[in-house]
């Protein structure tokens, strides 16, 4: 990736310009929260009291609230944002939608928010919903809402706080392929990244807005070619990619901040596994000096605010029958990592597949296929409940059957390995098939040696698919489907299809049989 300034010094300086700092803030900042309410484990999944009792989870909103009290206790200027995805993940969100995450979030004072893609899950109406219950803007600049009656008048392009006597300009941005992600209806256009957040930017300008913070939804390497082609921002706190920026995590994508054209870029994982804190020193013409920081680990040395911890577990009563129910048992851990299922094959991703296809290959189903993003979580050694598998499966999908040709086939494979370097959700985890991709070959023509049910896969035959109905109906890039012939999209819910599945094997060994191979 093509950086014109980068460094993974914790401490940065920006510019040479004035040998005083005139104003100092303190940008607190989380993404891609997902509804994990409660603790996490190592996996991103569900954690049981037990091993929180024993110090093995992260997260959960009785530490974050500790962390965010704490890290406003040590810094006497602060805001308070967030980069989107508070929606969708966890039962708390089927049964809530969005009250939840707007009641904390609203008791946490948050100064304003991106809109994600998955605020649009359940169409503009639970985004409305939201909205309405946040004591705080929602922001969305990429996005012509003018036709969308329940949304034009409470969502905002950007916005301006104050702290501490000095004005900041606030823009926000949602991925602009939200009508493949998600379900933002037929009424909103969205439009390209850069040119929505420059025009905004004027405008903040022209206004005599000179420090200007992008709270961008829209992934890390969209987030670094915004910072080459605009001017006028300051910082750009992201999500959407789930990339965790750190100067001492081995596992972090870039430093924190990584500067891009000038431009501090920070994004702190997600499902509250991390607190971003960057310190950003202006000087009195609104130019950056100085930033630093760095995500704070929401381990269990974090404490648990129990006022917090008790009304979590308050609202988590109605929700305790469905996912306390244990319906299978796993021998080992079942991986279903992002970055493993968005691009190769995965544990996870192979168990899915084969219980799509083993459901409904009496019906003369040859091929299942599941998008790598719709695997959410991994699932623990031991017995696995119902909340488990909901976790890792959240998004109520079901299956659907349907028929198309060997040639349509292809270009959904093509299709789902476009984006590899992107880590992007479209990735086909596969069964009845294999196939080899190449990452390096040019998207449209990464993928060779497709395999159907131990023959070749002939282009012009007609083959029985199993595919989950966000897929089938266009989601992920997945438009080649939606033509396709005998559809039915209304079977049963693919984690009741999945925990089926684990049940029947008895305790379930993960595997992975060379299904997909990666050249290397």
């Amino acid at each position: 990736m093509i950086r014109t300034l980068l460094t993974g010094a914790a401490a940065l300086a920006l510019t040479s310009g004035a040998a005083l700092a005139d104003y100092s803030i303190t940008i607190l900042h989380t993404n891609d929260f997902h509804d994990r309410f409660e603790p996490i484990s190592k996996y991103d999944s569900g954690c049981s009291e037990e091993s929180n009792a024993e110090g093995k989870c992260f997260g959960g909103m009785a530490r974050m609230v500790t962390a965010i009290e704490a890290a406003k206790a040590r810094n006497d200027n602060f805001m308070l944002v967030d980069a989107g995805d508070q929606f969708q993940g966890t039962l708390f969100y089927q049964y809530y939608k969005g009250q939840t995450a707007a009641e904390f979030m609203n008791g946490l004072g948050y100064d304003a928010m991106a809109v994600g893609n998955h605020e649009f899950d359940d169409g503009p109406e639970a985004l409305e919903e939201f909205v309405k219950l946040a004591n705080f803007p929602v922001l969305m600049s990429n996005a012509d809402l003018s036709a969308e009656p329940g949304l034009k008048d409470i969502i905002e392009k950007s916005v301006v706080i104050e702290k501490a006597g000095e004005k900041i300009g606030l823009i926000g941005l949602t991925p602009i392929n939200n009508d493949e992600l998600a379900s933002p209806g037929p009424n909103i256009t969205f439009t390209d990244p850069s040119p929505a957040v420059q025009a905004e930017v004027d405008k903040l300008t022209a206004d005599g807005i000179n420090k200007i913070v992008l709270l961008s939804h829209s992934g890390y390497a969209t987030d670094m070619a915004i910072a080459l082609n605009t001017s006028g921002v300051d910082v750009i706190v992201g999500g959407h990619s789930n990339t965790l920026l750190s100067n001492t995590s081995d596992r972090a994508a870039g430093p924190y901040p990584d500067v891009v054209n000038g431009v501090a870029i920070v994004q702190a994982y997600a499902y509250g596994k991390y607190l971003g804190e960057l310190q950003v020193t202006f000087d009195g013409d609104g130019n950056v000096t100085e930033a630093s920081g760095e995500p704070v680990l929401i381990d269990a040395s974090v404490e648990e605010n129990a006022e917090v911890k008790a009304r979590v577990a308050e609202l988590a009563q109605p929700l305790e029958e469905i996912r306390n129910k244990v319906v299978a048992e796993a021998a080992e851990a079942i991986g279903g990592e992002r970055d493993v299922c968005r691009a190769m094959e995965c544990p996870m991703g192979s168990l899915i597949a084969d219980a799509m296809l083993e459901r409904v290959k009496d019906q003369g189903i040859e091929i299942a296929i599941q998008n790598g993003g719709g695997i959410r979580a991994s699932i623990d050694a031991g017995p696995v409940t119902m909340g488990e598998v909901l976790t890792v499966l959240p998004f109520q999908n079901t299956l659907s059957t349907f028929q198309v040709s060997g040639a349509v086939i292809l270009e959904a494979l093509e299709n789902g390995v476009s984006q590899m370097e992107e880590g992007a959700g479209r990735f086909p985890q596969v069964a009845g098939m294999s196939y080899t991709v190449d990452p390096a070959a040019e998207a449209g023509s990464r993928i060779s040696e497709v395999m159907v049910g131990g023959a070749p896969l002939d282009v012009a035959k007609t083959y029985g698919v199993v595919s989950n109905n966000y897929v089938r109906n266009g989601g992920d890039g997945y438009k080649m489907f939606r033509d396709a012939d005998n559809a039915y999209d209304f079977g049963p819910d693919l984690a009741d299809v999945t925990a089926e599945f684990l049940a029947a094997k008895g305790p379930f060994t993960p595997y992975t049989d060379g299904r997909i191979t990666v050249k290397k």
